[in-house]
């Protein structure tokens, strides 16, 4: 009697090892590729980094520290101290983010849970579209719209509530840093309202209806759960509004008046280190090219120094 042979049988060791073999020699062009592509990359950057360094050095040596803590800014002749241009910076990005981040989160929270289903995609998409706006066009509409406003309403009502004092004291002429916080804050809204809203989808809607079940009101929601859930994504969508914030240039020349001098009230006009660059490096003469660039990367480390302690929250947030 003859057993019949099986109709499968194990492969051998050695077949194994084949496969392997000529499954790892196939993708061998791929693994060539993606080094290659990360390695173009890298030196692109570092080539960047470098050329910025190149131009800005001679401002640096000749400058020295008071390229950062100088208090005078002039233009063509010098000397070039940045310190006005950095506090501008840092209080249109505040203003914008003091403005932006709780419309943001809140107008997400809205059309995620809020809004029917049916306007949900209409909404989202409107959102993105605002976003993808040219900067140019929020300036026009800054000139066109706020600045009357400012001028006729805003700024006299402020003006008159504080009793004309800090930070609501000096010159009412429309052109502010006040405005430009505010022009800011409707740019990076679009941003962190379509990412906040991605991140939010994310929870688990069990979760937030098992929290609606046990009592919990929506605000509490938001607060104890969705939150700390999706902290991560949020956090980054803030970076993300808060890095367009710090580069933005032309929506931001436009109305915060060009003046690089110490600000004295949120009514005062001065320029960001963006807005001075794209203004002046088109006639900059002699050393204010090197000035500027001296310029562009002070603002590339503050933009640095805002992403490492984005990370650094969220790690700590991670461990928590």
């Amino acid at each position: 009697m003859t057993i019949p042979s099986p109709v499968s049988e194990r492969p051998l060791k050695s077949d194994v090892a084949e496969r392997i073999r000529r499954s790892a020699t196939s993708d061998r062009p791929f693994r060539y590729v993606l080094r290659a592509t990360a390695a173009l990359f890298g030196a692109v950057i570092v080539l960047f980094v470098w050329s910025i360094v190149k131009t800005a050095w001679p401002a640096i040596t000749s400058n020295g520290i008071n390229l950062i803590i100088g208090r005078t800014w002039i233009a063509g002749s010098g000397p070039y101290g940045a310190l006005p241009l950095i506090i501008d910076t840092l209080s249109t990005t505040a203003i914008a983010l003091i403005f932006a981040v709780p419309v943001g989160l809140a107008s997400a929270m809205a059309l995620q849970f809020q809004v029917p289903q049916r306007l949900r995609g209409p909404l989202a998409s409107l959102v993105e579209l605002l976003a993808a706006v040219p900067s140019v066009v929020y300036g026009l509409w800054g000139i066109a719209v706020m600045v009357p406003f400012f001028i006729n309403t805003l700024e006299p009502f402020l003006s008159h509530l504080t009793g004309s004092s800090w930070p609501f004291n000096g010159p009412q002429d429309g052109f502010s840093i006040l405005l430009a916080g505010i022009v800011l804050s409707i740019m990076i809204l679009p941003t962190i309202v379509a990412v906040s809203r991605d991140v939010i989808a994310t929870v688990p809607i069990e979760v937030v209806e098992g929290a609606l079940s046990l009592g919990a009101t929506r605000g509490q929601v938001f607060s104890k759960v969705i939150i700390p859930t999706a902290r991560t994504g949020l956090l980054g969508a803030i970076v993300l509004g808060t890095g367009r914030a710090l580069g933005e240039t032309i929506a931001v020349a436009m109305v915060i008046g060009s003046n690089a001098q110490l600000p004295h009230s949120l009514f005062s006009s001065g320029a960001t280190l963006a807005s001075i660059i794209a203004v002046e490096f088109g006639n900059s003469v002699g050393s204010e090219g090197s000035a500027l660039a001296a310029l562009a990367l002070i603002l590339m480390v503050i933009t640095g120094l805002v992403n490492w302690g984005a990370r650094a929250l969220t790690r700590r947030a991670a461990t928590r």
